[in-house]
């Protein structure tokens, strides 16, 4: 069936973006409510680090469980069940009188986020399965959303959190929820799906045990250090875990993520860049709203303003390079060129300093971001998810979530303790002034800039081997692929 068959798939991607912006916007914009929440409640900064926690290990850890179900089971009917689940836990965590009731929501939010993220992505990829420029253009809206949804977050977070209250950083996903599933049950369809396999529950245990250790230890890193035990331990056993899942999966009948999904070049390329995105970009999202709050004294929502023009610029580059160039050239010339120009912003960001202005130090290391991650994230997630079975398409999806979920969690405990390093480094260097508030601030930009340069060095990487591992030429479709619309 043809692309111009079915009128109504455009309006379809508008709820499909919708879902996603809800779960990517989840990511930051509660960070920005976290400070008032926590003394309108009275919590511990200990207890503060499990409101992004306990989020980050459900989300992360039932991800694959989340896509696997969507192709058993209906990608629709997964889809409302996520909205749903995500609107009624937001619900209970913006009414919430204390930190305990707060901390069960935003493990409930990233379970149901975790059904609703590859079930969402799924979609999109079935329903343009079958003309390159109508994919390319959709994956471009798609992946703008995902790569500016981070930065939308900040901006939304300041505006509610000053002008209302904290509580609608969490109410305000009931508001979109609502309208997401009115326009899933009038637009979406789900296409045939096979006859029904069974579950693989050894594969399902051991990744959910696994990347639960990855994400909580990696949780861990950022306030008790590398080397502590609940560091090491969790991420050890976790890496071990999942070394295990892809020897079960290779054994049995019907595995939960058969290994042909990630060893394509094009997926797996996608895949490793995707997550290489997800850690440098929280480079940007994390020291440089430090820098706008403690050196340019920006409020909450002037900080989220200064990340419009990167958002306006992301959405830019997904759109372009997704619906105009990928349908011509493929992944391989857009992908490594967005990686390049994300590591030369990031270069651009290492020159801030206390006489800095946003406009001059600031504004031209986002642009170049902005348009290099929308590059990324648009034709990146559109290869991701191209070239396998109908069926499997909900497990391809996930690992898309999984690699930039694992990346984000990466790229903050990472950078936290990078950060750290380099100004008590800079500290010690200069014993003699340590107390020195001009000392301390170069401390700080010490800080920022080893980490600038660092996540510089790992886009280069990701550039280097998106580069080496797409495939020339531009991504195969399917033409008689069924649509999942219908009307």
């Amino acid at each position: 069936m043809k692309s111009e068959a079915v009128p109504n798939r455009w309006l379809a991607l508008v709820v499909l973006s919708l879902a996603q912006l809800t779960v990517i916007l989840d990511s930051t914009i509660v960070n920005i409510a976290l400070p008032t929440a926590q003394h309108d409640l009275g919590f511990s900064d200990d207890n503060r680090q499990w409101v992004v926690t306990g989020y980050a290990l459900a989300f992360g850890s039932l991800l694959l469980l989340g896509g696997r179900l969507g192709d058993l089971y209906g990608r629709k009917r997964l889809f409302v069940i996520g909205m749903l689940g995500f609107a009624a836990a937001s619900a209970l965590g913006g009414a919430a009188d204390g930190f305990t009731l707060l901390l069960i929501a935003r493990i409930v939010q990233g379970a149901f986020a975790a059904i609703l993220a590859p079930a969402a992505l799924a979609m999109v990829s079935v329903t343009f399965a079958d003309n390159a420029g109508d994919r390319g253009r959709a994956f471009g809206v798609f992946g703008a959303i995902s790569g500016a949804g981070g930065a939308l977050g900040l901006l939304l977070g300041g505006v509610l959190t000053q002008n209302l209250s904290w509580r609608w950083c969490l109410y305000v996903n009931v508001v979109i929820a609502a309208i997401a599933i009115a326009g899933a049950l009038v637009f979406l369809v789900d296409r045939a799906r096979p006859e029904r396999t069974r579950l693989d529950v050894a594969g399902t245990v051991l990744a959910l045990l696994g990347l639960f250790g990855i994400v909580y230890g990696l949780g861990n890193a950022a306030s008790r250090g590398w080397t502590d035990p609940w560091t090491l331990g969790p991420t050890a056993l976790g890496v071990l875990l999942v070394i295990a899942f892809v020897v079960v999966e290779r054994r049995v009948r019907d595995p939960l993520l058969p290994l042909s999904v990630v060893l394509d070049r094009d997926r797996g390329a996608s895949y490793l860049t995707i997550g290489i995105s997800g850690t440098g970009g929280f480079a940007v999202f994390l020291f440089v709203t430090y820098y706008l709050a403690d050196t340019l004294k920006f409020t909450p929502v002037q900080s989220g303003l200064a990340f419009l023009p990167m958002v306006v610029l992301v959405m830019a580059g997904a759109v372009f390079s997704g619906a105009v160039l990928l349908p011509r050239v493929g992944p391989r010339p857009i992908v490594p060129l967005g990686s390049l120009l994300a590591a030369v912003g990031m270069v651009l960001l290492t020159g801030i300093d206390a006489g800095s202005t946003y406009t001059g130090g600031v504004l031209p290391g986002l642009l170049v971001i902005g348009l290099g991650l929308g590059m990324v994230f648009g034709p990146g997630q559109n290869a991701a998810t191209s070239g396998v079975r109908a069926h499997e398409t909900g497990v391809a999806s996930a690992m898309a979530n999984i690699t930039q979920q694992v990346g984000g969690s990466i790229g903050l405990a990472v950078f936290s303790s990078l950060g750290a390093t380099a100004t008590t480094s800079y500290l010690t260097t200069h014993a003699a002034t340590a107390t020195d508030p001009a000392t301390i601030a170069q401390a700080t930009f010490a800080g920022y800039h080893f980490v600038f340069w660092i996540a510089a060095a790992l886009f280069l990487a990701g550039a280097l081997l998106s580069a080496g591992l797409l495939r020339s030429g531009p991504l195969a479709v399917d033409p008689d692929a069924e649509p999942a619309l219908a009307h």
